[in-house]
């Protein structure tokens, strides 16, 4: 029988048209997933010095001011599509609600502030990195009221903060009731960035901390506040003054950001899960409503995205023992079926790791998949990210 010519280029067309809509599709869900802008923010300047070394020979504005510009020009060098913003690249003074403004005016999607510690005790050393929260400990607290202390040397900052007070523990209460949107990832980041500065220079690690910080309070992404060291120890100081240590420490942070950025993107093949620290998100302004507890199946019928049409191309086997999901948060204890944190979304599932319930919904034969269905998911959850399940496991 002779071949119809005509035919065979019509449909050789429509199949080439459908596989370009399909790539087109994916590049714009790709893109949209991606990491296109991140501000840096160099704690104090100007005539706000931070914290000071005995004899004030070493001052925090400058040795965060040097670490924010390396960490910047490594991620530029590696990424030059990313945009870099700094609050300050000079030694000037910036008020805490202008650099948060920063990054909200220019649609950050990561925000990284970076400091030095002190205290009295000169044997206290380490890092430890901050995410929006309620301080759970005292010296939580006095870390806070000492960052939070420079919106004194703002003109009329008591209009400008609405009566906030930073050394009054009853203006620290408005934060146990905020709802941090970002929360999910701001931890995810800030555990990767304590798992990196463990290879030092400065190996003390002393974890993942949530507090009431301005900075972080009105930031509208994800948001981090990390302590690099404690310029009141000799073993911290020595590494952070000198051009090498900044660098190394420069590297560690951006070595966390890459992790990170693969992660939130989801386009590595085997993304580890960073370890689950004690750290949990705030507990939602609406108590869960009484029901049945979320069932580990999701339910049938609906993919990531919610729509109810998804096709066997687009999801694994309801059955199958290895398949990516996405992760739209995670939380200390099992949450109702119905729980408005859902959101009504019907087809979601947990597996508990390190004593935590991570909630997720879809299942994905692929990464590129699930990564398809990401942007749709993030409307919701803006913190979701893609996950590698086999065996009922979070593949590390």
């Amino acid at each position: 029988m002779p071949i119809n010519t005509n035919k065979y280029r019509t449909c050789l067309l429509l199949l080439l048209l459908a596989i370009g809509l399909h790539t087109v599709a994916y590049a714009q869900n790709n893109y949209a997933t991606r990491i296109k802008c991140v501000v840096i923010d160099p704690g104090h300047g100007g005539h706000d010095p931070g914290t000071v070394s005995t004899g004030a020979k070493y001052k925090e504005k400058d040795i965060v001011l040097s670490v924010g510009l390396k960490l910047g020009s490594m991620i530029k060098s590696r990424y030059p599509h990313i945009k870099i913003i700094y609050t300050r690249s000079s030694d000037k003074f910036v008020p805490l609600a202008e650099r948060s403004d920063i990054a909200n005016r220019n649609n950050a999607d990561l925000f990284i502030s970076i400091h030095v510690n002190a205290t009295k005790s000169t044997g206290v050393s380490g890092t430890e990195t901050f995410v929006m929260g309620m301080h759970k400990s005292e010296s939580n607290f006095e870390l806070c009221k000492a960052e939070n202390s420079v919106i004194a040397l703002e003109d009329n900052y008591e209009t400008k903060y609405e009566g906030f007070n930073p050394n009054s523990p009853e203006s620290y209460i408005i934060f146990s009731l905020l709802q941090n949107t970002h929360l999910e990832q701001s931890i995810k980041l800030a555990e990767i960035v304590q798992n990196n500065f463990k290879k030092g220079p400065i190996y003390s690690n002393r974890g993942v901390k949530q507090g009431g910080l301005i900075v972080l309070w009105r930031s509208t992404m994800p948001a981090i506040l990390t302590e690099i060291g404690f310029l009141s120890n000799s073993k911290d100081r020595a590494a952070m003054i000198t051009k090498d240590g900044q660098t190394a420490i420069a590297k560690r942070l951006f070595n966390a950001f890459c992790q990170y950025k693969d992660l939130y993107e989801g386009n590595t093949a085997d993304n580890p899960e960073p370890a689950t620290t004690t750290v949990k998100p705030a507990e939602p302004a609406n108590k869960p409503a009484a029901g049945k507890p979320a069932t580990g199946k999701p339910s049938a019928g609906k993919s990531a995205s919610g729509n109810p049409s998804a096709t066997k191309n687009e999801s694994a086997d309801a059955n199958a023992q290895e398949y990516y999901s996405i992760q739209i948060f995670s939380v200390g204890k099992v949450l109702a079926k119905n729980s408005p944190e859902f959101k009504g979304r019907k087809d979601v599932s947990y597996i508990k790791a390190s004593g935590m319930y991570k909630y997720m919904v879809g299942k994905y034969s692929t990464r590129e998949k699930a990564a398809l269905s990401l942007p749709s998911v993030r409307k919701a959850f803006p913190g979701a990210f893609i996950v590698h399940i086999k065996e009922k496991q979070i593949v590390k």
